[in-house]
């Protein structure tokens, strides 16, 4: 099967087709800001003179979808499951009602188009063809200066979608820069509003910011700004009432080496000392059962973990073959320091051959049935045991672990049976 052509091939490929038809089409937003960046851009975003009608009629209903034609945004499909490219029309926006959306656009051009969006350095556009930057609002100066400005009047901005305080931040947080003055004021003033935002698009942002290397800054950020208390309140007064504590928690988030988000909300939360709240925080913005379990289970293991290198063998190879094993260590290290005598225990054991960090188990029930051992509820301790035993190099074989369960089953004999 004939493989997709890169993104940005077909990203090319769209915007001649649009101008070949006689449109006006340019690469738009991200794409342009990470190319001037000299990042590679994770998707291409095309703007243009065509109408949605005229986008599908030109590429074709089969290759287009209408996610959101009533604000002028045709995807174009590619071919061998190719990520689609958004070509949307410029526009205009009429009054937002519900702090997301307008309620009407009107098509216009790509300098009106650029005063609609939300930062200076999101509003560039970009002729690939003949490689010509177009900057209606002086983004090419905030990029090279590095820094976040609401394109216009920043409360204008973040009153058509509450959203973009947090995109504010985030973008503060991952292209490690400035969020301008008046933007920050703005923000500051504001941040309570944030809450009308749905969790699905407030947990988004939040995962792009937990998971970049530098979630520290985006974690005080959120604390500078204002958006900590709407967004997580059960930290909120930290600062202020337990800044030892604080302090410690932007220390570990700047020490964890981890891309895993439950890895970055147990190193946020395990001081809480409440396993629920991770669950609640994590159902609150509609994070997956998966994140949410793997996290809970970060905080119970470490308080377990702090021993390690006292902890017999067993138990502290329980810990290391779970999934969450690695996520585990770089929470350890984030907490004690890479030199912590438990962390370094845990490294150890990790770079054991597979075979021996996690051999096979010498038995199961079925062995235990076949062995004519009547299934009951010791079967579970019995198996334990045996697994106990093998971990410790006591038995290496089946028969020894037959033998074994023979010896524990006599020692473990209920009393009326005696």
């Amino acid at each position: 099967m004939p493989q997709p052509i890169p993104q940005r091939e077909f990203a090319l490929q769209v915007l001649s087709q649009l101008r070949e038809a006689g449109y006006e089409a340019l690469w738009a937003g991200g794409c342009v800001r990470d190319q001037l960046l000299g990042r590679e851009p994770q998707d291409y975003d095309v703007a243009t003179s065509a109408r949605p009608e005229q986008v599908q009629d030109l590429f074709g209903k089969r290759r287009t979808l209408a996610i959101g034609a009533a604000f002028g945004v045709i995807a174009v499909l590619g071919r061998h499951k190719q990520p689609p490219i958004e070509v949307a029309t410029f526009r205009s926006d009429g009054a937002y009602v519900d702090g997301r959306r307008p309620e009407e656009v009107v098509y216009t051009t790509a300098e009106e188009d650029a005063q609609r969006r939300d930062f200076t350095i999101n509003g560039l556009f970009y002729n690939p063809i003949d490689e010509q930057v177009i900057d209606y609002v002086d983004g090419q100066t905030d990029l090279q200066k590095g820094v976040i400005r609401a394109i216009g009047n920043p409360r204008d901005r973040f009153s058509e979608d509450k959203l973009r305080m947090l995109r504010a931040v985030r973008f503060a947080t991952t292209l490690k820069f400035q969020i301008e003055e008046q933007t920050f004021d703005a923000i500051r003033s504001m941040a309570s509003e944030v809450k009308i935002v749905s969790a699905e698009r407030i947990g988004a942002e939040l995962r792009r910011m937990l998971t970049h290397p530098q979630r520290r800054l985006g974690i005080q950020l959120l604390q500078d700004s204002g958006l900590l208390l709407p967004l997580l309140p059960e930290l909120a007064d930290w600062p202020k009432q337990q800044p030892t504590a604080w302090q410690q928690l932007l220390t570990r988030l700047e020490r964890l080496q981890s891309e895993s988000l439950a890895a970055a909300l147990a190193t946020m939360l395990f001081e809480l000392e409440q396993n629920k709240i991770v669950g609640q925080i994590g159902r609150r913005f509609r994070f997956t059962n998966n994140e949410i379990d793997r996290a809970t289970w970060l905080v119970q293991a470490l308080s377990c973990l702090e021993k390690a290198d006292q902890m017999p063998w067993p138990q502290l190879q329980r810990l290391l073959v779970h999934q969450g094993a690695e996520e585990l260590v770089a929470l350890a290290a984030a907490t004690w320091g890479d030199d912590h005598p438990c962390v370094q225990e845990c490294r150890r054991r990790l770079a054991l051959p597979a075979e021996e960090l996690n051999p096979e188990p010498l038995l199961s029930g079925k062995d235990l049935i076949a062995h004519s051992i009547t299934p009951s509820p010791q079967f579970g301790r019995l198996l334990e045991h045996i697994r106990d035993e093998q971990l410790l190099g006591n038995i290496t074989t089946p028969q020894q672990a037959l033998k074994q369960a023979d010896h524990w089953l006599q020692d473990n004999k209920p009393q009326n049976e005696s």
